[in-house]
């Protein structure tokens, strides 16, 4: 049975989140904590954090997310680059997506010693924006709110609330994790194949009528 890399991500994932639920040292000692990473040079903490999450349910969204979103990325990669340069790719946009999103949390609560997060969203987030570069007439659609629309529409869209959330404060969701890892999925694909970042700015001329050279 040939496993793909996303394939082990997730179990990987899964069995980690389900062990850490019932038991509290481990979930601690894995989640990010930008305080230990600075005071107890816990360095690790910057990716460890994407094996753990709060509870089943934060689990299953951000894996059906990855999964639904990371299957068709995976597949992308593959037939662009050949299979090894492809999960190469796919593995690099989901371990420093994760490290990047924590960058921004980081800054913002190194010396508060009560901030604490975990879960992969992300690298999740990071996967989902690097897709809507790649791919940005995609249809996708908020879980809660089932309504299809194209890639790249979700994607301001999704950014939009998610800074709007993170200025509103107090939702108990890294919000601005999100966001470093959209902006990392980003990046990445635009460094590894810039015509995929030539594509979108011409959707955008296209739809505002400009001219883009």
């Amino acid at each position: 049975m040939h496993f793909t890399l996303l394939t082990i991500i997730l179990i990987v994932t899964v069995l980690v989140s389900m062990k850490a639920m019932d038991n509290e040292r481990l979930k601690d000692k894995l989640m990010f904590i930008p305080y230990r990473c600075t005071q107890n040079k816990e360095s690790y903490r910057v990716f460890s954090h994407i094996l753990v999450h709060a509870d089943f349910p934060h689990l299953l969204f951000n894996m059906l997310t990855l999964f639904m979103i990371g299957k068709d990325l995976e597949l992308f990669l593959i037939f662009q680059y050949g299979e090894l340069t492809g999960e190469f790719h796919f593995l690099i946009l989901y371990i420093l997506g994760a490290m990047f999103a924590t960058i921004i949390p980081f800054v913002r609560n190194y010396n508060n010693y009560n901030y604490r997060s975990l879960g992969a969203s992300g690298a999740v987030s990071a996967i989902v924006f690097a897709f809507i570069v790649w791919n940005p007439k995609a249809e996708l659609s908020l879980m809660f709110l089932p309504i299809p629309m194209p890639a790249y529409v979700f994607g301001i869209l999704y950014l939009v609330v998610e800074y709007y959330l993170d200025k509103k404060g107090n939702t108990g969701i890294a919000h601005d994790a999100h966001i470093g890892g959209a902006i990392f999925g980003v990046i990445y694909i635009l460094i590894i194949n810039i015509d995929k970042g030539k594509s979108l700015l011409h959707l955008f001329s296209n739809l505002y009528g400009t001219t883009i050279r």
